[in-house]
């Protein structure tokens, strides 16, 4: 399309270059597959192959080379289930024994290599796919396995890694900036609601260390009451970022609380065609679009740097921001319980800890790493359709935070 004048959007800049620097610069510049650039898979393995013609005519002894070209096939080999058998060698020697040594399973008496189980966990939890539909997956690539089996591998794994679960909910609150957020999963449950199933609306929680990188979910039972959260972070003196909720904003007594401008700008875009209230949403866009100018560590922007920049630009914003909220909570055609009346008292309730953002140049504007972080959680949601348990509940919880953890830290969670 670049290459097309009928599809340019607006014509290009007129070269200062020679015809031979422009000659030059084309060559460097050639591009294939139709203007697209290949990328090079460095990391795949190589095989090489030579190709010779197949006519029958042709008699390589008579030839003679002209050239050769190489052509490129990538080619996908599914899953590979290899069962090894190990010949454990026993000896005698001067009245002693001497005996060879498998190499160690995961649990006692299980024949499954640690490999196998990190496959379970990485199709379940970074990809979302119910145990159910990776056994069926696995038949279809050669290996017959049952649910039951599947299932019993993950739920001895959570014993192995309980101690590395707690330590990873106790570091998160060694980072001077958190953010936290709560979602929702069904879940069976004995008790029958109105509706004569025994499935549960249960939430888990999370928090994640923004500086480190790690992650945390955990669950109690389902339970959404204040206490769960306010318990872990109390004592906390850093800055939590987090929507407005109500057990989030009474940390604000103890601790530095950071809210969210896309949950304040989502209420206002729920007001539809609102005159005052699409003025509001273009101010938040304007305040992102001069964040967004210049990051930290590009173009040797420091924290300070980012920091006196926003002083610079936010706080008139801001100031212009909170003129027009007032006005709006004084109209007493703004009647309660609408949207706009809802949005607008939200943002004023919040005020203090949008605030709070420009206090430090890195802080973020919005809740949204927690919000991505929940989408695996979502995904779960659609595919799965519930837990089977409270203790599945937990165990899932367990291996999103190894699995969130190792996404933001770069680390290949199969690995």
């Amino acid at each position: 399309m670049s290459e097309n004048k009928s599809e340019r959007q607006a014509p290009a800049p007129a070269s200062q270059n020679t015809p031979a620097d422009r000659s030059s610069e084309k060559k460097e510049r050639a591009r294939t597959n139709n203007g697209a650039r290949r990328k090079q898979h460095l990391e795949a393995e190589v095989i090489e192959e030579d190709v010779e013609p197949e006519d029958p005519r042709f008699n390589r002894e008579l030839a003679r080379a002209l050239h050769t070209r190489d052509v490129i096939r990538y080619e996908l080999i599914p899953m590979r289930f290899i069962k090894k058998i190990y010949h454990v060698h026993t000896y005698t020697q001067n009245d002693e024994y001497f005996s060879g040594k498998a190499p160690d399973a995961p649990f006692l008496n299980s024949q499954y290599d640690g490999s196998f189980i990190a496959g379970l966990a990485q199709l379940r939890y970074m990809y979302a796919m119910p145990v159910e539909r990776i056994v069926k997956f696995f038949n279809d690539n050669g290996f017959d396995m049952d649910k039951s089996t599947a299932h019993g591998l993950l739920r001895k794994t959570e014993n192995l890694f309980e101690n590395l679960y707690k330590a990873l909910g106790s570091v998160i609150n060694e980072d001077t900036y958190i953010a936290g957020d709560e979602t929702y999963h069904k879940v069976l449950v004995e008790d029958r609601n109105k509706d004569g199933k025994g499935i549960k609306k249960a939430y888990i929680w999370v928090v994640t260390a923004v500086n480190t990188g790690l992650v945390y979910y955990f669950y109690n039972n389902g339970s959404r009451k204040e206490d769960i959260i306010l318990d872990y972070m109390k004592g906390y003196r850093g800055a939590f970022q987090s929507d407005g909720f109500s057990p989030y904003r009474k940390m604000a007594q103890w601790l530095l609380r950071l809210a969210c401008f896309q949950h304040v700008k989502r209420k206002f875009l729920d007001c539809g065609d609102d005159f005052d209230a699409m003025v509001i949403v273009r101010l938040v866009n304007y305040l992102y679009h001069l964040d967004h100018k210049h990051k930290i560590g590009e173009g040797g922007w420091t924290e300070r740097d980012k920091y006196k920049w926003r002083q610079r630009y936010a706080l008139p914003v801001m100031r212009i921001i909170r003129k027009k909220l007032d006005r709006m909570a004084a109209d007493s055609r703004l009647l309660p319980k609408t949207e706009k009346y809802e949005a607008v008292h939200y943002m004023l309730n919040e005020w203090d800890a949008l605030m709070n953002i420009f206090t430090r140049g890195d802080y973020h504007l919005d809740n949204n790493l927690v919000e991505r972080l929940n989408r695996y959680i979502s995904l779960s949601r659609r595919n799965s359709l519930f837990f089977r348990s409270h203790a599945g509940a937990r165990r899932s919880a367990m291996f999103y935070s190894l699995a969130c953890s190792c996404r933001l830290q770069g680390v290949n969670f199969f690995e």
